[in-house]
């Protein structure tokens, strides 16, 4: 947690961007794994811990868009829940930690947001919030696109806090990633190694920022199986990151032959995703769309790709025409900060894309989660990817698609490849980027 004028400043911003009206934040509340009483970890809601900061179950805070008057509010811990959790902070505690007024209970809350003409409040996620909205606010009320944009334009730009906090996240990464890699060896499976990641990511003091892709099948992109046996020599795909104490999040990938050396066919492809990765980097700073950046890693794929025999034709127009899709199916990156996709529950185009930059309806590209130009304190990821699909190769053939573009025989070859992804967390500075976690 940050010191109260932390969110004290926020909340004065949040109010200075809406004229009028009572903004809503619920947190969030504890989620049943299968009964009441056995509880997945606990996991707050991000919007309410930026402006609040508190990482405890069913709070609410409210702010007065004219006033900037943040009030709290939650029930007060009974003597059952001292006995079964120990002692509880007050609700007065907690609020002074923060720099906020307590409000009163929880019924309270529900009173005092019914009495309000205009109630601010943002999409729903869970169940369990949709019923706290239902308490106090009219049923045929909508999310408020005007808050929705305010909190964008404000968790977009990372404070130098902030910025400390994802360096501490993607460094905590980077250990888990050095140790399953250490750690992965023939007849292991792969669960085996998530553990060794999860591990890490719990004994730092977080989490995992989101489950764990370990898996010798890389061409599946988001495979959070882990039943496979490594063998020598298989490719083994590790997309998992770090969440701190304070809710930050990294995002690493990193893909290795386990137990040897890459053979020569895995390296070829390996140093095409690598070239591509860093080229990006080294063109990131304010100013430039990251659609651009996007485009210009399938232009370093393709070329890869045709140096190996697997594409031809004009690099522009295969691109272009969506063919290098076929082994680069998702986008080049996205925000990342306190949720792994940050803020994809405001909407994933309002925080990605603007009246310049509109999401492409084309097949891969449409994948692409951020459009926009990049400014100064954005931080994303970048991930570059290569990746033989099987069913999507014979797909594709069947239908005749890109044989322009393609050497589909060639690509009999690479049929039981899997796949390469390599991914990089970074903050744009006023000048270019820095990689995170390099301090």
């Amino acid at each position: 947690m940050f010191p109260a004028p932390t969110y004290t400043q926020r909340r004065k911003q949040l109010a200075d961007r809406l004229p009028t009206g009572l903004i809503l934040l619920p947190g969030n509340g504890e989620a049943p794994m299968n009964y009441r009483g056995n509880a997945y970890p606990f996991r707050q809601d991000s919007t309410f811990r930026y402006f609040a900061g508190l990482n405890r179950p069913d709070l609410l805070l409210t702010i007065d868009a004219e006033t900037g008057e943040g009030l709290l509010y939650g029930d007060e811990a009974t003597l059952d829940d001292t006995i079964w959790m120990g002692e509880q902070p007050s609700l007065a505690e907690l609020a002074q930690q923060v720099g906020l007024t307590v409000g009163g209970s929880r019924n309270e809350a529900f009173g005092a947001v019914a009495m309000a003409e205009v109630v601010h409040y943002l999409p729903l996620y869970r169940e369990e919030r949709r019923r706290v909205l239902r308490r106090c606010v009219n049923h045929s009320a909508r999310p408020s696109e005007e808050l929705i944009r305010a909190v964008i334009s404000l968790r977009s730009y990372k404070s130098a806090e902030e910025i400390a906090e994802m360096d501490r996240a993607v460094q905590i990464s980077m250990e888990m990633h050095r140790a399953a890699r250490a750690g992965a060896k023939p007849g292991m499976r792969e669960a085996e190694v998530a553990g060794i990641l999860e591990g890490l990511a719990i004994g730092a003091g977080g989490r995992l920022a989101y489950s764990a892709i370990v898996s010798r099948d890389g061409h599946i992109l988001h495979n959070h199986a882990h039943g496979n046996v490594l063998r020598q020599g298989d490719l083994l795909l590790i997309d998992a990151g770090a969440e701190t104490d304070t809710g930050y999040a990294g995002d690493i990938t990193r893909t290795f032959a386990v137990g040897a050396e890459m053979t020569e066919q895995q390296r070829a492809v390996y140093d095409i995703v690598a070239e591509a990765k860093r080229r990006v980097i080294e063109e990131i700073k304010p100013g430039v769309p990251y659609r651009e950046l996007h485009d210009l890693s399938a232009r370093i794929i393709t070329d890869g790709l045709k140096d190996l025999g697997l594409m031809k034709g004009s690099t522009e127009d295969a691109v272009a025409a969506g063919a290098h899709a076929l082994f680069y199916p998702h986008g080049l990156g996205h925000m990342i900060g306190l949720d792994v996709h940050d803020m994809e529950d405001l909407g994933e185009d309002l925080v990605g894309y603007d009246a310049e930059f509109r999401r492409s309806e084309q097949f891969g590209t449409r994948n692409l989660r951020l459009g926009r130009r990049l400014e100064e304190g954005f931080t994303i990821t970048v991930e570059p990817g290569i990746y033989f699909i099987p069913i999507l190769t014979d797909r594709w053939r069947a239908e005749g698609m890109h044989t322009e573009f393609i050497d589909y025989d060639a690509l009999a070859a690479y049929r039981d490849f899997g796949g390469i992804r390599l991914e990089d967390n970074v903050v744009v500075t006023a000048d270019n980027c820095r990689t995170l976690g390099s301090v």
